[in-house]
């Protein structure tokens, strides 16, 4: 619920986008109310994520529509990251929604940025606002040879960018093979990014993308090179999922891991546990007309889709029963998850 426009990483699985322009606030979040109707007229529940750093509009047109449809179906959830990271978590939640209840949906809100690096790379930072900076990192920002690394995930810091320490100071890896997207509202700047970021997180893959149009208001630049390192482990996602502990809801009986319940606000009082029986998808992603699966990589046979390119942790823990996307296999029922860890393998390219 902002103007951030898709990736296009996850293909056609993306997420449904409401940019929130118009005169007031009715016309601005008319689109959404009409969207949250529908799919809750049809038995489903919606979760809408806006920018915590941008939230009043979104925040509003969701509790418009759960007091007009009189219906606590609609979880509304901010999100602390750049638009770059957010448009591509956005996407994976959609990718992730026929496999999963919704209240894992929006527990993997929180979940999926603990497996991403993202961030950008600075000339100044005397506009951030969104990243705590110190008076000391404002005063460099006016020398003309500093410049900054901020990190909005799996951590919130800044720090200055020095070509040597660049790679021991990488707050997270992600599990090879590693893609890296990157996007900039001046490609004439990239230079110094160039020359060491990528070197630090050595992708298999780099994806150039369009810059967010919000990028300016998060960053406080026009200055910047925003960033995501992601893991392209075909197993990835179902890692993340496996992550989860939740808790059923003490009223709508919703399986949540926050202690308030995104949907009934009620607490989640139940004895944690996984949900037990898989969650079959109603309707696999469409597959592209280029007979590829939505990130790139080639389709296995039967067209499910395969979550490569979607994060995971650097030790993922072993998957339990819980309700991960089922993946690529080579026999028709496939190995156990918890026998799937990652092992270094030979680097791969599943760019598109």
């Amino acid at each position: 619920m902002a103007d951030i426009p898709s990736t296009g990483h996850v293909g056609e699985a993306g997420a449904r986008r409401f940019a929130m322009r118009g005169e007031g606030i009715g016309e601005r979040s008319a689109a959404f109310v009409a969207f949250a109707r529908e799919e809750t007229d049809a038995g489903r529940k919606v979760v809408a994520l806006y920018p915590a750093w941008r939230s009043s509009d979104a925040e509003r047109a969701v509790n418009f529509a759960r007091g007009a449809m009189r219906t606590d179906h609609i979880a509304g959830i901010g999100v602390d990251l750049s638009p770059l990271a957010l448009s591509l978590v956005a996407d994976q939640l959609a990718y992730l929604a026929p496999y999963l209840p919704p209240g894992m949906v929006a527990a993997l809100c929180d979940e999926l940025p603990r497996h991403l690096l993202a961030g950008a790379w600075l000339k100044t930072v005397s506009g951030l606002s969104t990243i705590p900076t110190s008076m000391r990192q404002h005063m460099g920002s006016y020398a003309p040879t500093v410049s900054f690394l901020a990190y909005c995930a799996p951590t919130r810091q800044v720090g200055r960018m020095r070509p040597a320490d660049v790679a021991a100071a990488l707050p997270f890896r992600p599990v090879q093979p590693v893609q890296l997207l990157c996007s900039t509202p001046d490609p004439g700047i990239t230079g110094i990014f160039d020359d060491n970021l990528p070197q630090a997180i050595q992708p298999v893959a780099t994806r150039t993308l369009p810059a967010q149009p919000l990028g300016p208001e998060y960053w406080g630049t026009a200055k910047y090179v925003e960033f995501v390192a992601l893991s392209a482990h075909p197993q990835a996602l179902a890692y993340a999922a496996g992550s989860i502990r939740a808790s059923g809801c003490s009223w709508c009986g919703e399986p949540v891991s926050a202690r308030s319940c995104p949907f009934c606000s009620a607490n989640a009082a139940r004895a944690s546990s996984r949900p037990s029986t898989p969650r079959p998808a109603p309707r696999p992603a469409p597959p592209p007309a280029n007979g590829h699966d939505p990130h790139g990589a080639p389709r296995p046979p039967g067209g499910a889709p395969s979550p490569s390119s979607l994060p995971g942790p650097a030790h993922p823990p072993p998957a339990g029963p819980g309700h991960p996307p089922p993946p690529p296999t080579d026999g028709p029922g496939g190995p156990p998850l918890s026998s799937l860890a990652p092992r270094p393998e030979t680097p791969r390219t599943y760019s598109r």
